[in-house]
């Protein structure tokens, strides 16, 4: 098993090696760090000082990868990689693919489990910001995305201690079960399934919001292999937020959110409920691609 670690030169770079580094233990996987550098220049040149000029840009990326691959715990396997594309994101999503960083072409065997980026350094401390690349990773993305929130490199916990699966009232939560459920079973970690209420939708809909979030929790539980370790968590608040905040968060732990239903098939998309959570949650976030049928 392979993951994707998204890099740059930059405090966001290294707190994605830090959550790759965590995720690799937990899994017992591998690490791909991957710079992408511009395939062309705006106006190719022949001229020796553009020659020159690219020779330096490839010499420096490669030396971020070496100084990358220091902040590796020696027990984590990684390799790294420099890649070329016109987009940053799209080498991402290439090199997650079979047949990219070594692997055989046309093997499913060898797709990247994961792609791991860093928050953009604008945010908290602790929190999640979106750069521009991860946002262009949310809207396509064919594999699950993970997210350190900003300054997860200072304090990286060993493993993954616990998985929180956040799931709606509507349809399409069984890929998002079934991938948290995998990895719950692969890491051999326990399961929270977790369901938020906001103040406006119980005021619009009486008390039937909590009574129907319990209803879906019970009903996916039951659809869980049997012995599975797994608590049910109904968090309340006057917003997404509030809710989201509410709940005991701890070093190791992990959110797992499913795509919008306005994704593409076997793409991600982030949907307003998840961005609402990214704003306020202080762990690492795992966004699932949605699957072919969900409606």
């Amino acid at each position: 098993m392979r993951l994707i670690v998204g890099y740059q030169a930059t405090p966001s770079g290294a707190d994605g090696i830090a959550l790759g580094a965590t995720l690799a233990r937990s899994l017992q996987a591998s690490l791909d760090i991957c710079l992408v550098l511009p395939q062309e220049r705006p106006v190719p040149s022949k001229a020796p000082v553009e020659a020159a000029y690219d020779d330096i840009l490839i010499d420096r990326a490669t030396a971020w990868l070496d100084e990358a691959l220091t902040l590796v715990p020696d027990d984590v396997q990684a390799r790294a990689h420099l890649l070329f594309d016109e987009s940053f994101a799209q080498g991402l999503l290439d090199a997650a693919r079979s047949g990219a960083c070594g692997t055989t072409e046309g093997d499913d065997e060898f797709d990247a489990y994961m792609i791991v980026v860093g928050a953009a350094g604008d945010g908290l401390l602790g929190r999640h910001s979106i750069g521009t690349v991860t946002s262009d990773l949310l809207h396509v993305a064919h594999a699950p995305l993970a997210l350190a929130p900003r300054g997860y490199r200072h304090s990286p916990p060993q493993r993954i201690r616990e998985i929180t699966c956040a799931i709606g009232n509507r349809p399409g939560a069984a890929e998002l079960v079934e991938a948290a459920t995998d990895l719950s079973v692969t890491a051999e970690l326990p399961l929270r399934l977790l369901s938020l209420v906001s103040a406006e939708e119980q005021s619009t809909r009486g008390q039937s919001g909590l009574a129907k979030a319990e209803e879906v929790l019970r009903t996916v539980q039951a659809e869980l292999p049997a012995g599975s370790d797994v608590q049910l968590r109904v968090a309340e608040g006057s917003g997404i937020e509030k809710a989201a905040s509410s709940l005991d968060w701890h070093d190791g732990d992990v959110l797992m959110v499913g795509s919008s239903r306005l994704a593409q098939p076997h793409r991600l998309f982030l949907g307003s409920v998840a961005a609402k959570m990214l704003r306020v949650v202080p762990v690492p976030m795992i966004v699932v691609p949605r699957e072919a049928g969900d409606e």
